[in-house]
């Protein structure tokens, strides 16, 4: 059974795998399936299980986001400073050595294209977290849960390791043992933003079918989730002429990445992969290429059936 399959390949990689994947529809001059469609048509391998989303979490933020400048709540021009006060250290204005002006809008294409934990963050505080819950709720994602942003994640990991700050917890983290390091909040979907496969995936067939608010802001979301700079996963077990709108999350031990496959005869598929290595290691490239084999397992069996 292709079940089956996927898992072998995540065993053989030293992790855990949890998958969804469904089919979205064809493109709209063709048809289209309903993103509020029930399920039946999928490939699950522990679709309903709870699973730690890290920076997924900022595809809802970002729909947020663009509901509200849709909605004339926010002016996307608006400009926002980031300062050392802001540095969460990362990627984009994260790891900046000095203040960065932007707009709200480019705070959202740096949350998303690489997944800049500073720009997430402010925005959280533009958009509002009890917006972002509320958000969940009106779509239906029943098992979703927002506990905050990524400044909220860095703290918690902080407090439990009795560090003062970054520089601090670099030093006292690697010398924890794993089961000390398993037992950190941000790691328990129980502890910090969690979901699970098959909420992940209703909530990307939504926006593909211009159903998670006004198709304006459905289509920007899709416009900076293909925008994401990280190829590594998903996207290395498609060929080339497949594109892939994704955002990927990390965090030690966990690897995971959620986006919608297009292929260009329109088929296009809403996929969402959580792994759980065996060993706490930041990087993990066979795990990395298992994320995209087991998504293209997972797509080319959905295709055979003329799903």
């Amino acid at each position: 059974m292709v079940e089956e399959r996927i898992r072998e390949i995540f065993a053989g990689a030293g992790a855990d795998g949890l998958l969804h994947a469904v089919p979205v529809g064809e493109d709209p001059a063709v048809g289209a399936v309903s993103g509020t469609e029930t399920r039946g048509r999928e490939v699950a391998v522990g679709a309903d299980e709870p699973v730690v989303i890290a920076s997924i979490f900022k595809v809802l933020l970002v729909l947020e986001f663009a509901r509200q400048v849709v909605a004339g709540q926010l002016d996307p021009r608006e400009r926002v400073r980031v300062t050392a006060a802001d540095r969460l250290g990362g990627w984009g204005t994260a790891g900046c050595a000095d203040d960065v002006e932007l707009s709200l809008r480019d705070l959202a294409f740096f949350a998303m294209s690489v997944s800049d934990n500073s720009a997430a963050d402010l925005l959280l505080a533009r958009v509002g977290l009890d917006t972002v819950r509320l958000l969940a709720a009106e779509l239906g994602l029943g098992s979703t849960r927002i506990v905050g942003g990524p400044r909220d994640v860095l703290e918690s990991m902080l407090a439990e390791v009795g560090a003062r700050d970054e520089a601090e917890f670099a030093l006292r983290y690697p010398a924890l043992p794993d089961e000390r390091k398993r037992r950190l909040s941000v790691l328990d979907p129980l502890g910090t933003n969690a979901s699970t496969p098959g909420d992940i995936t209703r909530l990307l067939r939504l926006v593909w079918c211009d159903e998670a608010g006004p198709p304006e802001a459905c289509s920007q979301v899709r416009e900076l989730m293909a925008r994401q700079v990280f190829r590594h996963r998903m996207v290395s077990g498609f060929p080339d002429e497949v594109t892939v709108a994704a955002k990927t999350g990390t965090l030690p031990g966990l690897h995971m990445e959620a986006g919608v496959v297009r292929y260009p005869d329109g088929g296009r598929y809403a996929v969402a992969i959580f792994a759980r290595t065996r060993e706490l290691a930041a990087s993990r490239t066979a795990v990395d290429a298992a994320i995209g084999a087991t998504a293209r397992i997972a797509v080319d069996f959905l295709r055979s059936k003329g799903l």
